[in-house]
């Protein structure tokens, strides 16, 4: 298994946790030097936050452990491409390195619908990986979604924490 996977799996497990308190599954790690320094996944429901978005608080997380907000050599690892708004507050941090999951063609900033994390024009650009672990985010999606379109995400929930306990998301 691949650094990336490795920590990938750990953004996974992150998207969980919201996905198990209703929250849309996106989790985000920020890791330097092979340690994990900043861990968040979406709680903008819980806390009523529009900006409480999981690399948001990832990197909030990951700034205050190194005390200050320059995240130079770092790689952030998240679910889902990130939106505009995480996107530079990325490019603000001077992250390295992104690696995700899966595209967002509604709202994606880095490659999807805008690519700011490559923008020449701007002060700061990102290296990116795509498609980390892809098929296993793209149906936590899925399952929520389709949980949130029939009004009962508990009921979703519940059949994918069974699914996990039954040893049939193995490859998690």
């Amino acid at each position: 298994m691949s650094t990336d996977e490795q920590f990938m799996r750990l953004a996974f497990r992150e998207a969980e946790q919201a996905f198990w308190v209703g929250e849309i599954p996106i989790g985000a790690v920020v890791t330097h030097r092979g340690q994990v320094i900043g861990r968040g996944h979406n709680s903008k429901e819980t806390l009523y936050d529009p900006t409480a978005h999981a690399e948001i608080i990832a990197l909030r997380q990951a700034a205050s452990s190194r005390g200050g907000w320059r995240l130079t050599d770092t790689t952030l690892y998240c679910t889902v491409e990130p939106c505009p708004m995480c996107a530079g507050a990325m490019i603000q941090a001077r992250i390295s390195r992104l690696v995700y999951g899966v595209d967002d063609p509604k709202s994606g900033a880095a490659g999807s619908v805008l690519d700011l994390l490559q923008n020449t024009q701007l002060n700061h650009s990102v290296q990116v990986t795509r498609g980390v672990l892809a098929a296993e985010i793209a149906d936590l999606l899925s399952t929520f979604f389709h949980g949130l379109r029939h009004g009962d995400i508990s009921r979703y929930s519940a059949g994918w924490r069974q699914r996990r306990l039954a040893g049939k998301e193995d490859s998690l």
